[in-house]
């Protein structure tokens, strides 16, 4: 018997949880990304591009497709998306799992200013201008040009278009992962004074908060927004161990 798997993804652990997954002759996995990254790195299984329609369009499509369960292994701050999966996975009666990964925490040296959202991270810059590290993508870069007295440089997958409404910005192109040396690097060569970040967990974008706190500079770390309670794991492994019970072919034969 072949099970019907939709991975939501868009994150490294979704491309590695597939890769893993899809070795197993009895699952037939398809992984579904959102189309906002213009040239994504191979995926290595079937892959659908672009939206459904909410909560209810992903729901038909669940039923349409005869899909087993659903994964969702997006960004941690894809909160519009997670909420659309768990509703969908209620109304369609399928099965979901989520891959979070963890968030970073900070440790001695570190210097974080918390805040809840872009919008409240660029008044976290203060009045005063300063050189700051804009490293939270191109999605709601756009809240920073409210302080516009401040010199940015701005990090994204794909090109910011059109170019933000500030006097000083330098746009920097770039795809992780980013070793803290490099990191370092970049900060003393741009006389960096404040990083703005989200909470993204993983090890593949940590090299600037390591770096940050080797040079004593300040991070605005944005919060992770609240996800819906469902099971869930921390890591590929053990995600595709809860898969690897749910469709456990002894118990299946009734073995």
């Amino acid at each position: 018997m072949t099970h019907r798997i939709l991975i939501l993804g868009g994150t490294t652990e979704a491309r590695q949880l597939a890769g893993k997954l899809v070795r197993r002759s009895d699952l037939s996995v398809t992984l579904s990304l959102a189309g906002r990254t213009e040239s994504p790195v191979a995926q290595g299984v079937p892959v659908r591009v672009g939206g459904f329609g909410g909560a209810e369009g992903l729901a038909a499509d669940l039923r349409e497709e005869h899909v087993d369960l659903l994964i969702d292994a997006t960004h941690p701050y894809a909160a519009r998306i997670s909420a659309n999966a768990a509703e969908a996975a209620t109304k369609s009666g399928v099965p979901i799992f989520a891959l979070r990964r963890p968030g970073w925490e900070p440790v001695a040296g570190d210097r974080w200013t918390l805040v809840d959202s872009a919008t409240e991270a660029a008044k976290a810059l203060g009045e005063a201008p300063r050189r700051v590290f804009l490293a939270i993508g191109r999605q709601e870069a756009d809240a920073f040009e409210a302080a516009p007295r401040h010199r940015y440089l701005i990090r994204s997958v794909d090109p910011i278009e059109p170019k933000l409404a500030m006097p000083d910005a330098l746009y920097l192109l770039a795809r992780g992962p980013f070793p803290e040396a490099d990191e370092r690097a970049l900060l003393e060569r741009y006389s960096i004074d404040a990083v703005v970040s989200k909470n993204s967990g993983g090890e593949a974008t940590y090299g600037k908060i390591a770096a940050a706190r080797a040079l004593g500079i300040e991070v605005v770390m944005i919060r992770r927004p609240p996800l819906p309670d469902v099971p869930s794991a921390e890591t590929v492994d053990a995600l595709a161990a809860k898969v690897d019970h749910l469709f456990d072919p002894v118990a299946e034969r009734g073995v």
